[in-house]
């Protein structure tokens, strides 16, 4: 039945002048071909493709075709197969191009990972084909191309592990290794077309060269689309793991072409930096340049060595740190654990190539180098990751260094007032004792880490948030270390010579933070002692119950068994025990040097 409805038609459009067919011998001649195909009639219509007499009606409607013979195609195994080949072969020479691309980028979209590499590998070579055909206007339909390639690639699950990459079980490997082939005459030609206007514009004195390329507008929009996805979502692996690693090579490649278009790539990189060329026919900044891509990129130059050859020496470590902190907080923003990796990758390298104790306070005054850290407290303090975590407190402590003594004081001044978190507090405080430390050394005196400047940022340290009331659970780490702290001072510094100027400052400290703190630590350890009796007490009430639900202060602890609620309340207890002890060493230190 299909079959004679397609040799109606197409006797009946072979009557007709030119290529003017109707809706419905459109209609009719794509439901009947399509059928004919699927029902494995494949040699009688392809002897209807081949016949000259058919040329115009091929040309015109012939694409409508595509989809079943891409169909067997796909699955090698039809015994039709031959014929649908030549088929697909003859409508790639004979279809309108723009026609064809449709048609082809419509079989190119799937969801299925499998059926996506195997779509990709069938179709690239005749997409590049038919945009080639397509000569000077074909910028518009590459870009299109290149954005569904990319949508496609996007699907694919990436290999986490170098056994992944190199047995490329997910084949985007392949399926990147295959793009790189189809966009490579397209850089070709952008790259000579760069060149040719290049020396044209030297020739009109300079003129013209403002103008747009659009053939490069479209490649730089698939590079900056490609190291966000999928490369931001990769984590390459180092050559000496994986000499020959596809996507190592699939990056380099896109840095490649980022070049060859005419685009500098440490003025990418540092793009937040530089004040660009506004140009008149240019994409908006943001939308050229996103910044997910920009962040991308210079992980991959920075942390990976990609493309390190095209930066010039004269860029400063510290310029490098300041062109990368947007990047980095735009890392550690991210959810997933790669990006976090990434950032603080990219964060790690910029700051090792800065020298100890060199980064001034005045740099404090632009923006990023407070929110970065954080971003980074964020992510040791947040992230659910303990890996992260520990490297994220590693690089923080590696981005204090790099301050002087000034940059220093003033960052755990602010760090200080906006932390809000027991356990930076207490590596703050940690820091400041080292900090002190070390200007009492002989010969490395400093003027913020003893005597007058010091005392401003002693008082936010011996404090406590909320008087006698402070939840000492709540904050112990700030308040352990802030007394580890006051009982350094007391030893280390001596009443004669009183270079912090701790003595001067004591009896204040006494009446803000030791009195409160002792009776805190009373009132605290009351409080849970009367919690553990009445848990022992309703333990023994309720032995037929198997658990309790036991509140401290005003918030219910979860459910547990007796036991373990028991357990807890020792626990704080114990706590209390420690900050006790070391409050009583200092009382015990300051009232024997008082007495001398």
């Amino acid at each position: 039945m299909a079959l004679e409805q397609l040799s109606d038609v197409v006797q009946r459009c072979q009557a007709l002048p030119g290529d003017g067919y109707s809706s419905e011998e459109h209609d009719v001649f794509t439901t009947a071909g399509r059928t004919c195909i699927e029902e494995g009639h494949s040699p009688q219509v392809l002897s209807i493709v081949l016949d000259e007499k058919n040329q115009n009606l091929i040309r015109s409607l012939g694409w409508n075709l595509l989809p079943p013979l891409i169909q067997v195609l796909l699955k090698k195994e039809d015994k039709n197969l031959p014929q649908c080949l030549a088929m697909f072969n003859h409508l790639m020479e004979t279809c309108r191009p723009k026609e064809l691309l449709i048609g082809l980028l419509e079989q190119l979209e799937h969801d299925d990972p499998d059926d996506i590499a195997n779509r990709l590998h069938l179709l690239l070579g005749p997409l590049q084909k038919v945009l080639l055909s397509l000569g000077s206007r074909k910028a518009s339909s590459l870009g299109m191309t290149l954005s569904s390639v990319l949508d496609q690639l996007a699907k694919l699950p990436v290999p986490g592990t170098k056994e992944q990459e190199e047995d490329d079980i997910f084949s985007l490997c392949r399926c990147c290794a295959e793009l790189m082939d189809f966009v490579r005459p397209f850089v070709l030609e952008a790259r000579q077309s760069g060149r040719a206007r290049g020396d044209s514009c030297k020739s009109l004195g300079g003129l013209g060269g403002d103008s747009e390329d659009e053939l490069q507008t479209e490649l730089l929009k698939f590079c900056m689309k490609a190291l966000s996805q999928p490369l931001l979502e990769v984590q390459l692996q180092d050559p000496d793991t994986l000499p020959l690693s596809p996507l190592r090579a699939f990056a380099t490649e896109i840095l490649d072409i980022v070049s060859a278009i005419g685009e500098s790539l440490p003025a990418l990189v540092f793009l937040p930096l530089l004040k660009r060329k506004q140009v008149p026919g240019f994409l908006e900044e943001e939308v050229r340049y996103p910044k997910t891509s920009l962040a991308s990129l210079a992980h991959l130059v920075f942390v990976h060595h990609l493309a390190a050859d095209t930066f010039p020496s004269v860029f400063s470590p510290v310029f490098c740190l300041r062109g990368n902190l947007e990047h980095v907080s735009l890392l550690l923003s991210r959810t997933e654990d790669l990006g976090l990796q990434k950032g603080l990758e990219l964060y790690e390298k910029s700051l090792v190539c800065v020298e100890n104790n060199s980064l001034a306070a005045d740099l404090l005054e632009i923006k990023t180098f407070l929110t970065v850290p954080q971003d980074l407290i964020k992510v040791m303090t947040l992230c659910p990751t303990d890996v992260l975590r520990t490297k994220g407190l590693k690089v923080f402590q590696l981005s204090i260094d790099k301050f002087d003594a000034e940059a220093k004081y003033r960052f755990f001044q602010y760090l200080l007032r906006t932390s809000h978190h027991s356990g930076v507090e207490g590596y703050v405080i940690k820091n400041i004792k080292n900090q002190i430390d070390s200007a009492l050394q002989p010969g490395k005196e400093n003027a913020w880490f003893q005597g007058t400047h010091l005392m401003p940022l002693l008082r936010k340290v011996f404090s406590l948030p909320d008087g006698p009331e402070t939840d000492l659970l709540q904050y112990m780490d700030r308040v352990m270390e802030s007394l580890n702290l006051l009982r350094y001072l007391v030893i280390r510094d001596k009443v004669t010579e009183n270079q912090t100027g701790i003595w001067t400052e004591l009896y204040k400290i006494e009446d803000t933070f030791m009195k409160p703190l002792r009776v805190g630590l009373n009132m605290s350890r009351a409080h849970y002692e009367r919690e553990l009796q009445d848990t022992r007490e309703g333990k023994k009430k309720a032995k037929d119950r198997s658990v309790l639900s036991v509140s401290v202060g005003e918030e219910k602890l979860p459910r547990m068994t007796p036991d373990s609620q028991i357990q807890a309340l020792h626990s704080a207890l114990h706590t209390f025990d420690m900050i006790e002890s070391v409050l009583v060493r200092v009382e015990e230190l300051t009232e024997v040097k008082d007495g001398v």
